[in-house]
């Protein structure tokens, strides 16, 4: 309110402070650690409600002028606070280098060469059409090859093994056995099954004018573990810490009792008993496949048939449902099942059929699993699995409800159940599971350098932990439960095999 008889007052402006030059103030703990907390106090009291005091603004000006020449590059103090940082960084990585796993050592035996290379040559003179029968046999190891077909993995594994120079493995080869975590016996168990019935062809056997002897699988089980049994570092854990590849479901049958210690690397359990093999123990395996690799990209257009399958239409066991969704499924529309055998056209049609469907059907067949998944994965074909009791590789690291569909038996041979399903599911979602296929798509194509071979080694090194638990335990007294079971859930190895 004005007063009578005089003029208002005009307002008094405020005497303008000019500030410091702007700097980045520091972080509030490091502004505690680098003033005194007198000094600090002090300036807190010397707050003022409205405006800054000159002393405070200066106190400031001071602090902020000691933090840029104590981080400044050139100082003394910031050069030791950097190399400080530096060597904690550099101790953080070494730290963190030296945490990584280290590869599992595994001793590869020496086996006589008739279970290896021999297998090779075996198979190679039992189907030769003309010509000496000792062609195969002069032949120089490095020049064989394995013949394709979908138990490759024992070669692969085999080479990768003998393969020296660098490595980025989970494992690491080593050649003294004292040195060994695991030792892995490359016997060609699953070519050794299919040379078996093979008879020598009467072309050498003419040539040679000389009866040859018949191939025998099971004399070459049986000699294999003959072989094993005298060796010391078998003998020293009944065979625990040993590695089998028996991928074909027949594969060493006969003596598959007496190794059941050991970590079997297999497709399924179709033919083991659950005292032989369990997932605890043993290793899940991919088929090779058989068909080449889709090189385009995701997409359906180019993809016109619905539901694609080609194969034998009449199997044992498991392999029944076969001729029912063949009955279901041969008059639908969009849909091309074919009954089929092994053999080079039937490859070259399978491939045309896989890489131009959407789908891909994959039933049982005398197991729960076949190569025919393998082929439509790396065509990216989408898997339709009607197999109740599969089992899958590497489940740890994929998950196959994003790349596969599954169909229970039951509701799959229901007549229209099938297509109604997949006619449901629209092209974005076929993309979809396309593009998850190509990630996990090297899992299953052994000729990559970063594929199964790697991947198996890296289960197979999981297992080591489990057998040396199981080797201790082994040296104290476990008595079994009334009943005879085991509570460990580990397949055992009985002792009146282990007498033999």
């Amino acid at each position: 309110m004005w007063e009578r008889g005089r003029l208002p007052r005009k307002p008094r402006q405020s005497p303008i402070v000019v500030p410091p030059p702007p700097s980045p103030p520091p972080p509030p703990r490091l502004l505690a650690f680098l003033l005194p907390r007198s000094l600090l106090a002090l300036a807190a009291r010397g707050m003022p409600s409205r405006r800054p005091s000159p002393l405070l603004l200066l106190l400031l000006a001071l602090a902020l002028a000691f933090i840029f020449l104590l981080l400044s590059p050139s100082s003394p103090s910031a050069s030791h606070l950097s190399s400080s940082l530096a060597a904690a960084a550099a101790s953080s990585v070494s730290t963190s280098a030296s945490s990584s796993p280290t590869p599992v050592k595994i001793y590869m035996y020496d086996l006589p060469a008739k279970f290896t290379y021999g297998v090779v040559r075996s198979y190679m003179a039992a189907r030769a059409r003309a010509g000496p029968a000792g062609a195969a046999s002069a032949m120089p190891d490095d020049e064989l090859r394995y013949p394709g077909h979908q138990h490759s993995a024992e070669w692969w594994l085999f080479k990768d093994l003998r393969r020296r120079g660098p490595r980025d493995h989970p494992v690491a080869r080593v050649d003294d056995p004292a040195e060994a975590d695991l030792f892995y016996v490359p016997f060609f168990s699953s070519l050794s099954l299919v040379v078996n019935p093979i008879r020598p062809s009467t072309a050498a056997a003419n040539a040679s004018n000389v009866a040859e002897p018949l191939y025998s699988d099971e004399s070459m089980q049986d000699e294999l573990l003959e072989w094993l049994e005298r060796q010391p570092y078998w003998r020293r854990h009944r065979g625990r810490d040993h590695v089998f590849i028996c991928q074909d479901p027949n594969a060493l049958y006969s003596v598959v009792d007496r190794i059941s210690n050991a970590v079997l690397l297999v497709s399924d359990f179709g033919r083991l008993r659950s005292e032989q093999a369990s997932l605890i123990k043993d290793v899940i395996l991919p088929y090779s496949h058989r068909i080449n690799s889709f090189q385009g990209d995701v997409g359906v257009d180019s993809r016109s048939s619905l539901l694609f399958f080609m194969g034998n239409r009449y199997r044992k066991e498991g392999g029944k449902v076969r001729d029912t969704l063949f009955q279901v499924l041969e008059n639908e529309a969009d849909v091309i099942i074919k009954h089929g055998t092994q053999s080079r056209e039937s490859r070259r049609m399978a491939t045309r059929g896989m890489h131009s469907s959407k789908f891909c059907l994959h039933p049982a067949g005398d197991t729960p699993s076949a190569c025919r998944l393998f082929d439509a994965l790396v065509s990216l074909c989408v898997p339709v699995i009607v197999s109740d009791y599969v089992e899958l590789p590497f489940e740890d690291v994929i998950d196959y409800s994003d790349i596969s569909i599954f169909v229970e038996t039951s509701k799959a041979v229901q007549p229209g159940y099938l297509t109604s399903l997949l006619r449901g599911i629209s092209s974005q979602r076929i993309i979809e599971y396309q593009r998850e296929i190509k990630k996990v798509k090297h899992y299953f194509e052994y000729e990559d350098p970063n594929g199964p071979v790697n991947e198996i080694w890296r289960q197979v090194s999981l297992k080591a932990p489990l057998i040396t638990l199981l080797i201790h335990r082994d040296k104290r007294l476990v008595e079994r439960g009334p009943n005879g079971t085991n509570c460990s859930c580990i397949c055992s190895t009985p002792k009146e095999l282990l007498s033999k």
